[in-house]
């Protein structure tokens, strides 16, 4: 195996023994060998759509792959293989759609097929890793940044399916990605056009799965989420599906079980079409990697929707399950919609007492807060707001994350701050006040609710008639995996510059593209301290 996708890799250049996020040497290359399947499939689909045909069913089975080895999400051998031998069903689908090609035809779309046992796949896949030795180290390091951005925007595509939406241009230029891994005669600036456009096409998918949100259960609204615990049996939901959070309500009403965020659920409370369940307790924990420390003393069922599952303790494993895309092996998995078996394994839980704590505010979204503009260009023009800073992104286990504390700490009570993603936990519950009514730290929501942070920034740049560039504004992101990277493709097609980025760099960025970056965008890895980044910042 190798794996650097994301930010925890070992010793800052990858796993090569097991993976930091508890992913075997087998299931790494099993994933490496679906990828490969992926790329063959968007070979033969990207041709199919230059003649104009297409297939519905090849276009999501895509997405889905894609989510599939994205990181935190599926760990289980038997699962990942047999999606492999359904991508080289979809590969041979799509290359009867594509009626023939004249040109040569790529090893990954070709006729190959899958060993007939786990270790004969996965033998496969370790001849297919992240490392193509054959090409130039830079554009291999661009061809993984592409590749990376696609699978981060195919988890926002995936959430937004299973709400109904879906996005022709989001599959023809998914499939467009995927072919172009395989075509050689692409040279660095192809590549860099192409890393852009996938910027582009995760900010589409960010809008359609806002969209599908706010369709589906209204702009979020400013909300206190309640940290502390109610009296009664309790199911605690992982990951960022809203809409599996809706069914599990809908099954768990007048039962006497109290429904509990985690991690990226927290956003959840602000949505009036999920607040409006008055089981929608609280929020519990805080971000994904402590929950090998907060779970066993969980007394319920536990749900992970979509990934950042760790693996889990014997003490709590028996009451944990999956559904979706994201499965660990021997805990039980959830097909469809029917939980009875979660509520069944809750009610025969201990339960909560009643135990009140901290509320924190969440459900600052773009509609929110620009509801309140006027009052925002007013605090500007001012002088009573200085500064905004965006400081958001993935959290993590490794060290250096305290900056992030440190920042919003240090933070000047002229200043502030718009958050998003699991890295908020790091800070979320400082009471860091306000400014004439306008709260210092705005929770604007998910990692996807970037697109919101994005108009916010975008309206007030019209506001005051000048570029993002040139607001006040400084982006100060962690990063821990894919999304985070299809998210930072975005800023950089939007034209963002000055973006601090940490606690590290990427492994798969090459000095010759981080240099690249740096001289066209200005990105900065984060100081040692979060003082010199302010002051250096404000002056």
């Amino acid at each position: 195996m190798f794996c650097y996708q994301c930010e925890q890799t070992a010793k800052g250049t990858g796993c090569d023994k097991i993976g930091v996020c508890g992913k075997q040497p087998e299931v790494s290359d099993l994933q490496d060998l679906l990828v490969f399947a992926l790329k063959g499939i968007g070979f033969w689909a990207n041709i199919a759509r230059a003649k104009g045909a297409s297939d519905n069913a090849i276009d999501r089975f895509v997405i889905e792959g894609l989510f599939t080895t994205v990181t935190n999400v599926d760990f289980s051998d038997a699962a990942i293989a047999k999606i492999i031998r359904e991508a080289v069903a979809m590969r041979d689908k799509a290359k009867a759609l594509a009626g023939g090609y004249a040109g040569t035809i790529p090893e990954a779309a070709s006729d190959w097929q899958p060993g007939t046992t786990i270790a004969d796949m996965a033998a496969q896949g370790a001849r297919q890793g992240v490392i193509n030795k054959t090409i130039d180290p830079d554009l291999n390091s661009v061809q993984n940044i592409i590749l990376l951005g696609l699978k981060g925007y195919a988890a926002y595509a995936d959430h937004a399916l299973i709400l109904g939406r879906e996005s022709e241009e989001v599959y023809a230029f998914t499939h467009k990605a995927l072919a172009a891994q395989l075509d050689p005669t692409l040279d660095l600036n192809a590549l860099v056009g192409l890393a852009l456009e996938t910027g582009r096409i995760n900010l589409l998918t960010m809008e359609l799965l806002n969209t599908a949100h706010t369709d589906s259960y209204g702009h979020p609204v400013p909300t206190p989420v309640q940290l502390g615990t109610k009296a009664g049996k309790a199911i605690l939901v992982s990951g960022h599906d809203l809409k599996m959070l809706e069914e599990l309500l809908k099954q768990t009403e007048g039962k006497g079980i109290n429904i509990y965020t985690h991690g990226e659920m927290l956003p959840a409370h602000g949505y009036p079409g999920l607040k409006k369940y008055n089981h929608l307790a609280g929020n519990y924990g805080g971000a994904w990697q402590d929950q090998a420390k907060e779970f066993p003393e969980f007394p319920g069922a536990i749900i992970f929707n979509t990934n950042c599952i760790q693996k889990p303790a014997d003490s709590y494993k028996d009451r944990l399950f999956t559904w979706g895309l994201v499965q660990w092996p021997d805990v039980k998995h959830i097909d469809g919609w029917d939980f009875s078996e979660v509520i069944k394994t809750a009610e025969a839980g201990a339960g909560f007492a009643d135990n009140p704590g901290q509320e924190i505010l969440t459900g600052f979204g773009h509609n929110a807060v620009l509801n309140v503009a006027d009052k925002v260009i007013a605090a500007v023009k001012s002088g009573d707001i200085r500064h905004f800073f965006l400081v958001g992104g993935c959290d993590g286990a490794k060290s250096g994350r305290n900056y992030y504390t440190d920042f919003a700490e240090q933070a000047p009570k002229d200043t502030v701050i718009l958050t998003l993603a699991c890295g908020k936990f790091r800070f979320n519950k400082l009471d860091l006040g306000d400014i004439g009514g306008i709260p210092r730290l705005l929770d604007v929501g998910q990692c996807n609710d970037a697109y919101s942070a994005v108009q916010i920034a975008v309206a007030l740049a019209g506001a005051f008639e000048c570029g993002v560039n040139d607001l006040p504004l400084s982006m100060i992101l962690s990063w821990y995996e894919q999304k985070a990277v299809a998210i930072l493709l975005t800023l950089l097609h939007l034209g963002i510059k000055d973006i601090r980025l940490g606690p590290t760099l990427p492994a798969f960025i090459t000095p010759n593209v981080l240099n690249f970056l740096v001289e066209n965008y200005n990105i900065q890895p984060i100081g040692e301290s979060a003082a010199a980044d302010l002051k250096a910042i404000l002056g």
